[in-house]
C-alpha cells in the first residue's frame, strides 16, 4: 500500500480533482486533504466547486474538516445558478499553502476554474483526472476521451497537466470482486495511452485486493456516504 505522501513531489502545493459526476472524486480529494492536514507543514484550504449535485458534497464535512485544521470554503447555489468561489488565486500562489479544489460536475463545474488555468498549468500544481468504470463515461476509451476532451475545453488546462486516478466503485456496497474486475477493465482500456498513476479502494476491501492489484493502492476511507450508515 501507498500513501498520498508517497505520490506528491515536494513542489506540488495544488491539487485539483475533476471528472463526471459520481466518479468518486469528491471523496479521494477528502482522503488527500485530511493526509496532508495530518502530515505537512502548511495550511490546508480545500475549495468544493461542486455545482450540480446535492448529494455526496464535500462540504458536508464541515465538522470533520475543522477539527482536522483544514479550511473549506464553498458558495451556497441556489437551483441550478452558477457559483464561483472566492479567494482561490491569492493561495494558488501562496507558497505557504496547500490548496485543493474539489470541482464537480463534469465539463459544467469544470467551466468555474477556466479564469484560474495560468495557475493550474504550473509546475505545482497537479490536475487528476478521476475513473470510475462502474460509470457511464468512463465506461470506454470514447466516453472517457469526450468527456475529458469537453473538460479540457472549457477549464483551459493542458492534457500534459492531467493524471489519471482508477477508482472502481458503486459506493459501499462494491465488493473484491467488482473492484477487480473494474479495475483490471479500465487498466486494458486507458492504459494503451495513459498512465494510471494509482488505483484507490476502500480500506475495508484492501486486504482483500491487495495480492491481484495491478495498480498502486491507495487505501481511502468512505467519508462520504448516507447517514444512516454512520449511525
Amino acid at each position: 500500500m501507498i500513501n498520498f505522501n508517497q505520490l506528491i513531489s515536494a513542489e506540488t502545493k495544488n491539487f485539483i480533482f475533476i471528472g463526471e459526476a459520481g466518479s468518486g472524486k469528491s471523496e479521494i480529494a477528502v482522503n488527500l486533504a485530511m493526509d496532508l492536514a495530518k502530515n505537512s507543514h502548511k495550511k490546508v484550504y480545500f475549495f468544493d466547486m461542486d455545482m450540480t449535485k446535492s448529494l455526496f458534497r464535500s462540504r458536508d464535512l464541515d465538522e470533520e474538516f475543522e477539527k482536522a485544521g483544514i479550511e473549506l470554503h464553498y458558495e451556497e447555489q441556489f437551483m441550478d445558478a452558477p457559483t464561483l468561489v472566492g479567494g482561490v488565486n491569492r493561495l494558488l500562489k501562496d507558497k505557504d499553502s496547500i490548496v485543493i479544489m474539489d470541482v464537480g460536475g463534469d465539463y459544467i463545474g469544470a467551466r468555474s476554474i477556466g479564469g484560474f488555468a495560468p495557475r493550474l498549468n504550473s509546475e505545482d500544481t497537479v490536475v487528476y483526472y478521476v475513473l470510475n468504470a462502474m460509470r457511464p463515461w468512463s465506461y470506454d476509451i470514447e466516453h472517457i476521451d469526450e468527456t475529458l476532451g469537453q473538460i479540457l475545453n472549457v477549464s483551459h488546462i493542458n492534457l500534459t497537466q492531467i493524471k489519471l486516478i482508477d477508482n472502481p466503485n458503486s459506493g459501499v456496497t462494491t465488493t473484491a470482486d467488482e473492484y477487480l474486475e473494474y479495475s483490471r477493465k479500465m487498466v486494458e482500456t486507458v492504459t494503451p495511452y495513459m498512465p494510471i498513476e494509482f488505483s484507490c479502494v476502500n480500506e475495508d476491501l484492501y486486504d482483500a485486493v491487495k495480492q491481484q492489484a495491478e495498480l498502486p493502492l491507495v487505501s481511502i476511507h468512505l467519508y462520504l456516504t448516507y447517514e444512516w450508515l454512520n449511525a
